[in-house]
C-alpha cells in the first residue's frame, strides 16, 4: 500500500510526473474509507469536488503549467473555515444546515495554489467546546490510540495529518488550537504571527486571539502551506500590509550563532511536565546545542497570569459573539460549549479592561525577556495524550498550558513532535519567535526535526466498521 507522502516529497514527485494528483487523491480517499470511522476526523468528505480538482490540477502539469508545490496536494479544511457551498457547521448543532455563498480568504488562497479540497474536518464546537458527545457529530480521536484525545480545537486536522488521511490541513488557534492538537498528535503546527493569515471567512472566536495557520506532517509541510497562506487581506482589519517572506529559502540554514532561550520555569515550576515531555525538551535543547546553537534560561512571567489575562479576554470576546444564539438557543449548544461560555455573561467591563492592562503589562514583559535571545523554547503540552473520557470540563481553568501566552503576545510559535512517552503517545517542543520571524522559527525547528529522526514513524490505525463506531 502506498504510504502518504509529505507535501514536499510529493511536490516532488508531481513535477517529476513520478506521482499522479488523481491517483493520490483516490488512494487517500481509500484511506479514508477504510479508517476515519475509527477516527471521526472528518465531518464532509467531498470525493466530487476532490478528484476535479485532482483532474485539474493533473491537467496543468501535464500541460507544463503547474501552480507550484501545493498544485495536486491532497487537504482539508477545519469546519469553521468557510466553504462556498459547502457546508461550514463549526461542529454545532446551531450551524448543522449552514452553507456560505463565498470561501474564506485562506481557503481561496489554497484552492488558486492548486490544493484538492479532501472535504471538512471535526472540531471543537464553535472551536471551544470539546471533546463533547452530545453534538451531531462524535469528537475526533487520536490515532496513535482512539481511546485518547486529540486536544482541541483544531482536533480533526490534527487527527487526519497523523494518520496520513490528508497531507496537510487548516487550523484556528485562539489559546492553542493549533499547538495543542499538533502536540498529542505528533505532528508539525504553527500560529503565526497575529495577522499574518487572514481570518475573513473563518468563523470566530475571540477577535483579538483568534489566529489562522497550518498543521502538517514535517516543520517543512507548514512552510509551504504558510507560504500560500499567508498575505494582506484588507477586508479583515488586523492583517498585516506587509511583504510575505519566503519561508523555506533558508530552512536548511541550520541554528548555528542562534540564541535559543529557555522558559524553565513554566515546564519545571509553574505547570510540571510528564518524564516524556521533560526527555524531548532537554534532546531538542541537547540537539540545537550540538548543532552550534547557544542556550541559555529566560525568565518569564508566571504562565498563570497570562492564563488569567486570555481567559477573560477571549470569553467576553467569545460571550459578544454569541449571546444573541445563548439567549435564544442555549438548549442547542452542546453541554460544555454552554458551560464554558456561559462564564462570558459574569465578566463585567472592568474585568476585561484590566485583563487587557495585564495583557500590555506580559506583552512587554516577553518583549523584556527576550532582548538577549532569537527563540522560546518550553513545552507544546504538560504530557501525553489523556483518555478522551477522562478531560475535566474546566482542565484549561484550573492548570495553565503552555500555548496560550503567544496567543496574547500575538508572538508565532509552533509545537514539533520531540518524542514519545507512555503507551507510545507523542509528545512534543514548542519553539516561539519574535513577531514576523517565521522563516527563523520554521529554521530552527526543521533543524531539530532532521536531526530527531521522528518522521518515520507513523501511528497504525486499526480499521473500525460504521456499524462498531456507532455501537
Amino acid at each position: 500500500m502506498m504510504q502518504t507522502p509529505t507535501i514536499a516529497d510529493a511536490a516532488r514527485q508531481i513535477a517529476a510526473r513520478e506521482l499522479s494528483p488523481v491517483e493520490l487523491t483516490q488512494h487517500l480517499l481509500g484511506r479514508i474509507a477504510a479508517e476515519d470511522a475509527a477516527l471521526n476526523s472528518f465531518i464532509l468528505l467531498t470525493p466530487e469536488r476532490a478528484l476535479a480538482d485532482a483532474k485539474a490540477a493533473e491537467a496543468r502539469i501535464m500541460a507544463g503549467k503547474a501552480r507550484g508545490p501545493l498544485d495536486g496536494i491532497p487537504i482539508a479544511h477545519k469546519d469553521i473555515y468557510g466553504t462556498a457551498g459547502i457546508a461550514t457547521t463549526a461542529h454545532s448543532k446551531l450551524l448543522q444546515d449552514w452553507v456560505p455563498d463565498t470561501d474564506a480568504t485562506t481557503v481561496r488562497k489554497l484552492a488558486e495554489a492548486g490544493t484538492v479540497m479532501l472535504g471538512k474536518l471535526a472540531t471543537h464546537e464553535f472551536a471551544f467546546g470539546g471533546p463533547s458527545f452530545d453534538l451531531p457529530w462524535p469528537p475526533a480521536r487520536n490515532p496513535w490510540n482512539t481511546d485518547h484525545f486529540t486536544s482541541g480545537s483544531s482536533s480533526g486536522t490534527g487527527a487526519a495529518v497523523a494518520a496520513g488521511l490528508i497531507l496537510g490541513g487548516t487550523g484556528s488557534d485562539t489559546g492553542g488550537s493549533i499547538r495543542g492538537p499538533a502536540a498529542l498528535c505528533g505532528i508539525a503546527g504553527i500560529k503565526p504571527t497575529y495577522g499574518l493569515c487572514s481570518r475573513v471567512g473563518i468563523l470566530p472566536l475571540s477577535f483579538s486571539l483568534d489566529h489562522a495557520g497550518p498543521m502538517a506532517w514535517t516543520v517543512e509541510d507548514c512552510a509551504i502551506l504558510l507560504q500560500a497562506m499567508a498575505g494582506h487581506d484588507a477586508a479583515d482589519p488586523a492583517s498585516a500590509d506587509r511583504p510575505v517572506p519566503d519561508f523555506s529559502a533558508d530552512l536548511r540554514g541550520g541554528v548555528k550563532g542562534l540564541r535559543i532561550g529557555v522558559a524553565r520555569n513554566w515546564h519545571e515550576t509553574d505547570r510540571p511536565v510528564s518524564p516524556a515531555v521533560q526527555a524531548g525538551i532537554d534532546g531538542a535543547l541537547g540537539i540545537w546545542r550540538s548543532q552550534g546553537a547557544e542556550i541559555q534560561e529566560v525568565a518569564l512571567p508566571s504562565l498563570y497570569d497570562y492564563q488569567a489575562a486570555n481567559f477573560v479576554v477571549l470569553i467576553a470576546e467569545a460571550f459578544t459573539l454569541h449571546e444573541p444564539w445563548m439567549r435564544e438557543r442555549f438548549g442547542d449548544y452542546g453541554e460544555l460549549l454552554r458551560d464554558r461560555m456561559a462564564f462570558g455573561g459574569l465578566i463585567a467591563a472592568t474585568d476585561y479592561v484590566q485583563a487587557l492592562r495585564m495583557r500590555r503589562e506580559l506583552c512587554a514583559a516577553t518583549t523584556a525577556a527576550m532582548e538577549g535571545v532569537d527563540l522560546i523554547v518550553t513545552a507544546g503540552a504538560p504530557a501525553e495524550a489523556p483518555r478522551i473520557d477522562d478531560v475535566p470540563k474546566w482542565d484549561n481553568l484550573a492548570r495553565p498550558g503552555f500555548t496560550a501566552p503567544f496567543n496574547l503576545t500575538g508572538w508565532p510559535a509552533m509545537s514539533v513532535c520531540s518524542g514519545f512517552g507512555v503507551g507510545g503517545l507523542p509528545v512534543s517542543v514548542q519553539v516561539a519567535a519574535k513577531p514576523f520571524q517565521e522563516a527563523l522559527l520554521f529554521r530552527a525547528a526543521h533543524a531539530f526535526e532532521q536531526a530527531a529522526g521522528l518522521r518515520a514513524k507513523r501511528p497504525a490505525v486499526a480499521p473500525k466498521s460504521l456499524a462498531d463506531a456507532a455501537a
